[in-house]
């Protein structure tokens, strides 16, 4: 029987993007430096989109190395609601598992850019840990698993580790965050989805950023992953140069839906550090959320949110429809028109 064709390896040099033709030669010293500071790593499935949209999140800039005052190595706090190694413990129903701290891509964007990579899977002994914690918090209802990737874990050991949160009593759900579906759809193997299928209802919430980031590799894995019963969501960062204008963020929710994926989060970006040329500020974000209320099905508009620095968690930023004014409220329908309200 004829074995199949081995998996091309990921791009993770300056070299290897120049050899394929990523990055020009004379940019090679202001790359390297890039390098130097943050991992690289495209995988195949990336690398061979002809896109600026999808290259602009994976490929160095020396732009990176422009580091501004405000931004910092835990933009969003993690190390400060961190119980016991592993585990981050923010809100009160729901805690955070990083399960490894290896990627299949290194976003030039990442808010944990300065961590991923540092280390691989969570040790058994530092698990026994979380779950002993988990036991005796049993308001902590829900389990999210992210690094790094969770999904760069072998089916095996993600069974393993969700048969003992299964075993946890208080735990009603699990949720996955990943990119892999489409950075590396050929990793959706037979043997994931079943470990994924199972009596705790496992959620899978998808890291997509540009429409041309689901390539029809990325459609199956996705499909694959539907026909399991594991329920999808998306979250999107706003990133300038990629995704920030209201036509291409359209094409990309539309694409989602059509791969039955709900638009969950749509991210300002994190004040992570190299990061400022992808920033836009919240106006420009609530402006273009504004453009695409009158344009696109309720079920296909994320909720635009803001990871508070230093961990205070998330809240809506989209723009105001409404204003309180005399007895009542002016609001605002989806072509900037006003209209009086009263509700009492």
């Amino acid at each position: 029987m004829k074995r199949p064709d081995p998996i091309p390896a990921a791009l993770t040099s300056v070299d290897a993007l120049e050899q394929e033709g990523l990055v020009a030669p004379g940019d090679r010293d202001a790359l390297e430096a890039v390098a130097a500071e943050f991992r690289v790593r495209i995988t195949p499935a990336m690398a061979g989109v002809a896109s600026q949209g999808v290259r602009a999140q994976f490929v160095p800039d020396p732009r990176e190395l422009a580091l501004r005052p405000e931004e910092l190595a835990d933009p969003i706090g993690d190390d400060a609601h961190r119980p016991v190694p592993g585990l981050t413990h923010r809100y009160p129903d729901r805690a955070i598992l990083h399960a490894t701290q290896t990627c299949e891509v290194y976003c030039r964007f990442c808010f944990r850019r300065e961590t991923v990579g540092e280390t691989g899977t969570l040790a058994e002994a530092e698990f026994d840990r979380v779950v002993d914690y988990l036991r005796s918090h049993p308001a902590v209802r829900e389990v999210i698993f992210t690094g790094g990737d969770p999904l760069v874990l072998s089916a095996r050991r993600l069974a393993a580790m969700l048969d003992r949160l299964e075993a946890v009593e208080s735990l009603e759900s699990v949720r996955f965050h990943t990119r892999v579906p489409v950075v590396a759809p050929g990793k959706v193997t037979g043997a994931l989805v079943a470990a994924l299928d199972r009596a705790l209802p496992v959620w899978l919430v998808l890291h997509a950023n540009h429409a041309d980031e689901i390539t029809p590799a990325a459609s199956e894995a996705l499909r694959r992953l539907n026909r399991a019963g594991v329920p999808l969501l998306s979250q999107t960062v706003l990133l300038r140069g990629v995704n920030a204008d209201p036509d291409t963020l359209e094409r990309l929710f539309r694409k989602l839906i059509r791969n039955r994926v709900k638009p969950y989060y749509l991210h300002h970006p994190d004040l992570a550090k190299g990061t400022g040329h992808f920033r836009l500020t919240l106006a420009e974000g609530q402006a273009i959320m504004a453009a695409l209320r009158g344009r696109l099905t309720g079920i296909a508009q994320p909720l635009y949110v803001l990871d508070i620095p230093g961990g205070h968690g998330k809240v809506p930023v989209g723009p105001g429809y409404l204003r309180a004014e005399g007895e009542g409220w002016v609001v605002t329908d989806p072509q900037g028109v006003e209209h009086r309200y009263r509700d009492l």
